[in-house]
């Protein structure tokens, strides 16, 4: 990026203008991602539950996020009378900034990134941790006990959950020998064996605890315990309404395509899409081979988020103990154990056992998922001919079928 506008601004305005690109761009598609996730997890819970989901707001109800975000911005915007008020305002910011500033370093593609680091794993874990302090303070700030006893309870989990998560992203980087997520996307070039998914079983499990802990890390459902329904309040944004109630959650789906996108650029091959031989900005240029990058990486991070999504409205939610017992007792041992594992698998493994192992894990995944995928999308009995309801309603009678013999 500085490149580019060195043509045209004198050093150091260069890069001063390559930040600011770099910086709206990234706004630009966390605030898209988020407008695009808010209608897509109210159109899975609705297929989910058998029923449509938003139609009414543009074609397919694509317009309810925009919808949703004209009614936040025009309600009252108050603070609590006891609060602490330059806090209370403070913490919906603080918690977006954090979920924000892990983008930077992520990056779509070989060379599209807004600020390559060499420890670009570390910093990432490191900002996005930072949302905490948010959660605090909008519970602290908030003068309600409720508030407080949710954002501690949110806090706990949170730093609870980063400590097995943390230890799975060494997993890959053990493997990879390397915390810059460049070279890590750099080494799964090639076919979709190449993953690091792919590479031992320990990765392989790395990538499911590391997916679940980060699902907890999001305050996503099982693991959203800022809600206790002891207490059927919001946890520690209860106080909170409109325009700063809307930025924790677009901080809550920041967080989502950004650990979405760390679990893709560390385990599943990063941008390349699994299924070329080379790279593509090598063999058709840059611009035409970032376009490819960025789609596969923006795909895998979309699909991960969906799967966030499926869980949400699949499983129960958790009780406090649950959630904290499942962390220390289960995921932490077992992130140890894969940790150690990789490491004498990388020590004493040979490579014929290795390349045996990748496609065994690749192939034994694929077919895994197509046939989920046929089990999914296969058409239920009883949907064909009108006045017939499907799902759980399939065969019951309807108005227009309970006059008919």
């Amino acid at each position: 990026m500085p490149p580019l506008w060195s043509e045209y601004l004198p050093h150091p305005w260069d890069l001063v203008a390559a930040g600011v690109t770099a910086a709206a761009l990234i706004f630009a598609f966390v605030g898209a991602s988020a407008f695009l996730a808010i209608w897509a997890e109210r159109k899975v819970s609705g297929r989910m539950q058998d029923r449509l989901g938003p139609t009414r707001v543009g074609p397919l109800g694509l317009l309810q996020s925009l919808a949703d975000g004209i009614k936040l911005v025009s309600k009252e915007d108050h603070a609590p009378a006891g609060a602490d008020r330059f806090l209370f305002r403070l913490a919906p910011y603080l918690a977006f900034c954090a979920s924000f500033c892990g983008f930077l370093a992520l990056p779509f593609g070989a060379g599209v990134v807004g600020q390559p680091l060499g420890v670009a794993a570390f910093f990432v874990l490191a900002v996005l941790s930072a949302e905490v302090f948010g959660v605090v303070l909008a519970g602290y700030a908030s003068a309600s006990k409720w508030s407080l006893f949710g954002g501690v309870r949110e806090a706990a989990q949170v730093v609870s959950y980063e400590v097995p998560r943390a230890l799975c992203v060494v997993v890959p980087v053990c493997v990879a020998g390397t915390l810059d997520l460049n070279a890590v996307g750099n080494q799964q070039a090639g076919w979709v064996w190449n993953w690091n998914l792919f590479h031992d079983p320990f990765t392989f499990l790395a990538f499911v605890i590391f997916f679940i802990t980060a699902t907890a890390s999001c305050k996503r459902a099982p693991f959203d315990l800022a809600e206790a329904e002891s207490e059927l309040v919001a946890g520690f944004h209860t106080e909170y309404s409109g325009f700063r109630w809307s930025v924790f959650f677009l901080a809550e789906y920041g967080s989502m395509f950004a650990v979405s996108g760390l679990a893709a650029l560390l385990f599943l091959g990063g941008w390349h899409t699994g299924f070329l031989p080379f790279e593509p900005t090598a063999e058709w240029g840059f611009w035409a081979g970032a376009v490819v990058n960025v789609a596969a990486f923006i795909g895998k991070c979309w699909a991960l988020v969906l799967v966030m999504m499926w869980m949400r409205w699949s499983l129960p939610r958790l009780r406090i103990d649950q959630v904290m017992m499942t962390c220390l007792q289960y995921f932490l041992p077992i992130s140890c154990v894969l940790l150690v594992g990789v490491c004498l698998w990388q020590l004493l493994a040979p490579a014929w056992l290795t390349a045996a192992t990748r496609y065994v894990l690749a192939f034994g995944s694929a077919t895994g998922l197509v046939v989920m995928l046929a089990y999914a999308f296969r058409a239920p009995p009883g949907d064909a001919g009108p006045g017939r309801l499907p799902g759980a309603w399939a065969g019951r009678p309807t108005p227009l079928t309970a006059g008919r013999k």
